[in-house]
């Protein structure tokens, strides 16, 4: 068992070692799971609010209608509204290429990261690559439209974990609208919630991949494989 000060020192020293992509202020110094709930049901990617574990808002993204992704940005907000990064799709590109900018819109600035397919044929996993620091790379495995997939770094350590949410009271897995991004201490949420952004873009609509998985008000058993980090 680790000591206070030594648990501190490690948190510490692992958001040195990670240190914000994004935005500061979102690196956490501890493990951090946040509730997230899409608002809309009727159009695919036009909406998410994200919870912390007191039931604080922390992040949202609205958009307003089925023309809002004609533009290719989707912008994410802190609570009070402010725009904290715009996710582009990219044209034309072979690996549906998304960047990332830092605050409000894209015009005449240089992207932070990209996401991409990491191949064109079939199913595939994610390529993130982080411009602001040459060489850092991440990768998207799993399945978002099933709300299980994992961001690894170059090690393949897991930095973040989307998985769907288990209703504590009563044991039961909740719709695909309410899923828990997990974030291991010093990865930026911020960022993580990008990423989130574009897979939502990419995959969101599409609620057959890998075959569906887990299915509303599933009930969870004594091996479920659905703890997060």
């Amino acid at each position: 068992m680790l000591w206070p000060t030594a648990t501190k020192r490690m948190a510490a020293e692992t958001v040195t070692k990670s240190g914000a992509i994004v935005e500061k202020g979102y690196v956490y110094e501890e493990e951090t799971h946040l509730t997230l709930l899409k608002t809309s049901l009727f159009f695919a990617g036009d909406g998410f609010t994200a919870y912390d574990c007191k039931g604080a808002l922390v992040f949202r993204v609205d958009s307003y209608g089925p023309d809002a992704g004609d533009t290719g940005e989707v912008v994410l907000m802190d609570a009070s509204g402010r725009c904290i990064l715009t996710v582009r799709r990219k044209r034309p590109s072979l690996h549906q290429r998304w960047e990332g900018f830092v605050g409000e819109g894209s015009e005449g600035k240089k992207a932070l990261f990209s996401v991409r397919r990491s191949s064109i044929i079939g199913r595939s996993s994610m390529t993130v690559e982080v411009y602001t620091n040459p060489g850092e790379e991440y990768q998207i495995e799993g399945s978002f439209a099933c709300r299980s997939c994992n961001i690894l770094a170059a090690d393949k350590e897991i930095v973040a974990e989307i998985r769907r949410k288990v209703d504590a009271t009563t044991n039961v897995v909740l719709g695909k609208d309410v899923f828990v991004l997990s974030l291991k201490a010093g990865f930026d949420g911020a960022f993580a919630m990008g990423l989130v952004l574009v897979l939502d873009q990419i995959y969101g609509a599409d609620g057959d991949e890998a075959g569906g998985g887990v299915h509303n008000g599933s009930k969870v058993g004594d091996d479920s494989n659905l703890n997060i980090l």
